[in-house]
Protein backbone atom coordinates (compact mmCIF):
# COMPACT_ATOMS: atom_id res chain seq x y z
CA UNK A 1 0.00 0.00 0.00
CA UNK A 2 1.58 3.25 -1.15
CA UNK A 3 -0.51 5.73 0.90
CA UNK A 4 0.17 5.98 4.59
CA UNK A 5 -0.86 9.50 5.70
CA UNK A 6 -3.34 8.82 8.51
CA UNK A 7 -4.93 5.95 6.59
CA UNK A 8 -7.95 5.18 8.79
CA UNK A 9 -8.42 1.64 7.51
CA UNK A 10 -5.51 -0.59 6.54
CA UNK A 11 -7.90 -2.59 4.32
CA UNK A 12 -8.61 0.56 2.28
CA UNK A 13 -5.83 1.28 -0.18
CA UNK A 14 -6.29 5.00 -0.79
CA UNK A 15 -3.65 5.07 -3.51
CA UNK A 16 -5.54 2.35 -5.38
CA UNK A 17 -8.86 4.17 -4.82
CA UNK A 18 -7.47 7.44 -6.19
CA UNK A 19 -5.97 5.62 -9.20
CA UNK A 20 -9.30 3.94 -9.94
CA UNK A 21 -11.16 7.25 -9.71
CA UNK A 22 -8.59 8.99 -11.93
CA UNK A 23 -8.68 6.18 -14.51
CA UNK A 24 -12.48 6.18 -14.66
CA UNK A 25 -12.58 9.99 -14.82
CA UNK A 26 -10.14 9.89 -17.72
CA UNK A 27 -12.58 7.65 -19.61
CA UNK A 28 -15.71 9.45 -18.43
CA UNK A 29 -14.58 13.02 -19.07
CA UNK A 30 -13.55 12.19 -22.63
CA UNK A 31 -16.93 10.84 -23.69
CA UNK A 32 -17.87 12.72 -26.84
CA UNK A 33 -20.54 15.38 -26.63
CA UNK A 34 -23.27 16.27 -29.07
CA UNK A 35 -21.55 19.56 -29.80
CA UNK A 36 -17.80 20.09 -29.93
CA UNK A 37 -17.20 22.26 -26.91
CA UNK A 38 -14.01 22.80 -24.93
CA UNK A 39 -13.53 21.27 -21.50
CA UNK A 40 -13.63 24.76 -19.94
CA UNK A 41 -16.92 25.55 -21.69
CA UNK A 42 -18.48 22.30 -20.54
CA UNK A 43 -17.19 22.82 -17.02
CA UNK A 44 -18.81 26.26 -16.81
CA UNK A 45 -22.11 24.93 -18.19
CA UNK A 46 -22.14 22.01 -15.75
CA UNK A 47 -21.22 24.26 -12.81
CA UNK A 48 -24.05 26.69 -13.59
CA UNK A 49 -26.44 23.77 -14.08
CA UNK A 50 -25.59 22.23 -10.73
CA UNK A 51 -25.05 25.34 -8.59
CA UNK A 52 -27.50 27.73 -10.21
CA UNK A 53 -26.95 31.39 -11.08
CA UNK A 54 -23.56 32.68 -9.97
CA UNK A 55 -21.47 35.80 -10.03
CA UNK A 56 -18.42 35.67 -12.27
CA UNK A 57 -16.15 35.99 -9.23
CA UNK A 58 -17.81 32.95 -7.61
CA UNK A 59 -17.50 31.01 -10.86
CA UNK A 60 -13.80 31.86 -10.95
CA UNK A 61 -13.39 29.99 -7.66
CA UNK A 62 -14.82 26.77 -9.16
CA UNK A 63 -13.08 26.80 -12.53
CA UNK A 64 -9.43 26.33 -13.41
CA UNK A 65 -9.26 29.66 -15.23
CA UNK A 66 -8.07 33.12 -14.27
CA UNK A 67 -10.70 35.86 -14.30
CA UNK A 68 -9.69 37.44 -17.67
CA UNK A 69 -9.92 34.06 -19.45
CA UNK A 70 -13.20 33.23 -17.74
CA UNK A 71 -14.62 36.65 -18.60
CA UNK A 72 -13.76 36.04 -22.25
CA UNK A 73 -15.24 32.53 -22.15
CA UNK A 74 -18.48 33.77 -20.56
CA UNK A 75 -18.77 36.51 -23.20
CA UNK A 76 -18.48 33.83 -25.91
CA UNK A 77 -21.05 31.63 -24.15
CA UNK A 78 -23.38 34.63 -23.99
CA UNK A 79 -22.88 35.36 -27.72
CA UNK A 80 -23.59 31.69 -28.46
CA UNK A 81 -26.84 31.87 -26.50
CA UNK A 82 -25.76 29.38 -23.81
CA UNK A 83 -25.45 31.79 -20.86
CA UNK A 84 -27.27 34.98 -19.96
CA UNK A 85 -26.56 37.77 -17.52
CA UNK A 86 -29.11 39.30 -15.18
CA UNK A 87 -28.91 41.72 -12.28
CA UNK A 88 -28.28 40.20 -8.87
CA UNK A 89 -31.50 40.84 -6.91
CA UNK A 90 -29.45 41.19 -3.70
CA UNK A 91 -26.86 43.62 -5.12
CA UNK A 92 -27.82 45.91 -7.99
CA UNK A 93 -24.17 46.45 -8.88
CA UNK A 94 -23.54 42.74 -9.47
CA UNK A 95 -24.55 40.44 -12.31
CA UNK A 96 -25.55 36.79 -12.10
CA UNK A 97 -24.71 34.31 -14.83
CA UNK A 98 -27.38 31.75 -15.62
CA UNK A 99 -27.86 29.05 -18.23
CA UNK A 100 -30.26 29.66 -21.07
CA UNK A 101 -32.60 26.91 -22.21
CA UNK A 102 -30.07 26.02 -24.92
CA UNK A 103 -27.28 25.80 -22.34
CA UNK A 104 -29.46 23.58 -20.15
CA UNK A 105 -30.22 21.46 -23.19
CA UNK A 106 -26.51 20.79 -23.76
CA UNK A 107 -26.06 19.74 -20.13
CA UNK A 108 -29.13 17.45 -20.26
CA UNK A 109 -28.01 15.94 -23.57
CA UNK A 110 -24.50 15.20 -22.28
CA UNK A 111 -25.91 13.62 -19.15
CA UNK A 112 -28.31 11.42 -21.14
CA UNK A 113 -25.46 10.35 -23.41
CA UNK A 114 -23.21 9.56 -20.46
CA UNK A 115 -25.96 7.58 -18.70
CA UNK A 116 -26.44 5.56 -21.88
CA UNK A 117 -22.73 4.86 -22.25
CA UNK A 118 -22.27 3.90 -18.59
CA UNK A 119 -25.35 1.66 -18.85
CA UNK A 120 -23.60 -0.26 -21.63
CA UNK A 121 -20.60 -0.74 -19.33
CA UNK A 122 -22.75 -1.84 -16.38
CA UNK A 123 -24.34 -4.50 -18.60
CA UNK A 124 -21.00 -6.33 -18.43
CA UNK A 125 -21.05 -6.53 -14.62
CA UNK A 126 -22.44 -9.49 -12.72
CA UNK A 127 -25.21 -9.10 -10.11
CA UNK A 128 -22.78 -8.85 -7.18
CA UNK A 129 -20.74 -6.15 -8.95
CA UNK A 130 -23.91 -4.18 -9.75
CA UNK A 131 -25.00 -4.38 -6.11
CA UNK A 132 -21.57 -3.20 -4.96
CA UNK A 133 -21.67 -0.35 -7.49
CA UNK A 134 -25.08 0.72 -6.16
CA UNK A 135 -23.59 1.03 -2.67
CA UNK A 136 -20.57 2.94 -3.97
CA UNK A 137 -22.85 5.42 -5.72
CA UNK A 138 -24.26 6.59 -2.40
CA UNK A 139 -20.86 6.55 -0.78
CA UNK A 140 -19.25 8.67 -3.53
CA UNK A 141 -22.18 11.08 -3.27
CA UNK A 142 -21.57 11.36 0.46
CA UNK A 143 -17.84 11.99 -0.09
CA UNK A 144 -18.76 14.74 -2.57
CA UNK A 145 -21.06 16.34 0.03
CA UNK A 146 -18.27 16.23 2.62
CA UNK A 147 -15.84 17.81 0.14
CA UNK A 148 -18.32 20.59 -0.68
CA UNK A 149 -18.96 21.26 3.01
CA UNK A 150 -15.22 21.43 3.74
CA UNK A 151 -14.70 23.71 0.72
CA UNK A 152 -17.47 26.05 1.92
CA UNK A 153 -15.87 26.39 5.35
CA UNK A 154 -12.38 26.75 3.90
CA UNK A 155 -11.31 23.69 5.83
CA UNK A 156 -8.74 21.46 4.21
CA UNK A 157 -9.24 17.70 4.51
CA UNK A 158 -6.62 16.46 6.98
Amino acid sequence: MAFSQADPDPALDLDELVSAIEDFNTYFIRLPSVRRLSFSTLSVLHTLASKGPMRLTDLTATEQLKQPALTSLVAKLERDGLVSRRPDPHDGRAVLLTLTEEGNGIVRSRRADRVSRVARLVEHLNDDERAALAGYTGLLGHLTEIAARLEETGEQPS
